[in-house]
């Protein structure tokens, strides 16, 4: 699968041919026109990472920024913008940018620092073989998953579903995207098929099910894992 870059500038110019260059590359690219925009679908779906420029409409690329990390989404963030204090680069990186590119920028720069970024990213496949959030212990390579040193029994599907949610942990997943990506598309399970692998996980992972801590619902949404 490709992975999904947000763009959130609202020069078209721009826009279009960090899209071409990114596509070439083999992203899949969508963008925001303003910070409203681009905070709300940064939220809600699962990006690789956001593109993000400081001057916008509505909310600022500096709001943007700190209200994702205020909502727990740890999407990998590089911020543009045409300023080039040294000042505006410190309030971004402290608020949670992980980058920052001064425009006019040379198109070879803004790849390798999304490469780079991409590298760092907690949300792309495990590459390290263990998680842990809580008293719960998350073994990629055995597919196992244990609290407090007692293994739980999970059964496939529900390991595959909590996998999919450590990737895409602090972003709201729909229940359609869940089918998608855990059960696939030629499989033929209903949303309520969701939210049966949701409960079912819950009464295995969680200290109160009824009263969750890592895996929260999001009304009229889907989910979200926060651990």
């Amino acid at each position: 699968m490709r992975q999904r870059v947000l763009i959130v500038e609202d020069e078209p110019g721009l826009v279009m041919t960090i899209t071409d260059r990114l596509e070439n590359e083999g992203y899949s690219v969508e963008s925001a026109g303003d910070g409203d925009i681009g905070l709300e679908r940064a939220s809600q779906e699962p990006f690789a990472a956001v593109i993000l420029d400081i001057m916008l409409p509505g909310k600022n690329g500096f709001d943007v920024c700190r209200d994702l990390r205020k909502r727990g989404v740890l999407t990998p963030i590089l911020m543009l913008t045409a300023r080039g204090q040294v000042v505006d680069k410190i309030v971004g990186l402290k608020l949670g940018a992980d980058d920052y590119l001064t425009k006019p920028f040379e198109m070879l720069e803004l790849l390798a620092r999304l490469e780079a970024l991409l590298r760092r990213s907690p949300l792309l496949e495990p590459k390290t073989e263990a998680y842990q959030f809580g008293s719960i212990h998350v073994d990629f390579r055995k597919a196992e998953v244990s609290r407090d040193g007692q293994l739980l029994e999970l059964s496939a599907r529900e390991f595959q579903l909590l996998k999919y949610f450590i990737r895409h942990r602090g972003a709201t997943l729909t229940r359609d995207e869940l089918l998608n990506e855990v059960w696939g598309y030629n499989s033929m399970p209903t949303t309520r098929t969701v939210d049966v692998h949701v409960s079912w996980l819950r009464q295995k992972i969680e200290l109160n099910p009824s009263h969750p801590q890592y895996i929260l619902t999001v009304h009229r949404q889907g989910y979200k894992f926060i651990g």
